[in-house]
């Protein structure tokens, strides 16, 4: 199968080969600038996401590609679809918000300051004003304070975007990839033995 692509390679030596490795990692790193100048553009870590679970189900199914914009100033709201990271959790989490709460922290040391402190203290939220975030997945029956690991409601911090679109199903061959690790190595060696040994 590979015969002739084996012959061309011998003949046209190392010199090529290195071209040709040259030319996939250029590829490779066209792709990196890419998600990351896309996730500059929507202000957020990750701007495409993938569900892995049936939690917000039926609005979005195992397998859906969610596609992720953060801007900075907009606030959330009530329905707003969010996807967001609990620091020390691996894997983003995407489900609904619940409610919201606008919470101003003092910039003084009062009694004030120090009541609101102590009941936010393990969101260690600086002076000023935040919104706090409560979220549900559609198809679970209680809210997520017990995803939150300890805290009482998310910051704005925490989330890593809201979702504006979605492709029903691609997501599973990234699925695919994580539950089955062998397919992800076999299908990254075959790009690259392919890259290598093309002609062109």
């Amino acid at each position: 199968m590979f015969s002739d692509e084996l012959k061309t390679f011998r003949r046209l030596g190392f010199r090529h080969f290195l071209l040709q490795i040259l030319n996939f990692a250029s590829v490779i790193a066209s792709g990196l600038m890419l998600w990351k100048g896309l996730g500059l553009i929507l202000n957020t870590e990750s701007p495409i996401v993938v569900v892995l679970s049936g939690s917000m189900e039926p609005a979005f199914y195992r397998g859906d590609l969610l596609f992720l914009t953060n801007p900075p100033g907009q606030r959330y709201h009530t329905g707003d679809i969010t996807v967001y990271r609990i620091p020390g959790a691996e894997i983003p989490i995407v489900h609904r918000v619940l409610e919201t709460r606008d919470v101003f922290i003092p910039f003084d040391n009062s009694t004030e300051n120090r009541i609101v402190n102590n009941r936010l203290a393990k969101l260690k939220l600086p002076p000023g004003e935040h919104q706090l975030m409560l979220t549900k997945g559609d198809n679970n029956h209680v809210d997520d304070i017990d995803l939150y690991r300890g805290l009482e409601w998310l910051d704005r911090r925490h989330i890593i975007g809201k979702v504006r679109g979605f492709l029903p199903y691609i997501g599973y061959v990234t699925i695919a990839m994580n539950d089955f690790p062998q397919l992800k190595y076999a299908l990254l060696g075959g790009l690259g033995l392919l890259a290598v040994i093309q002609r062109e």
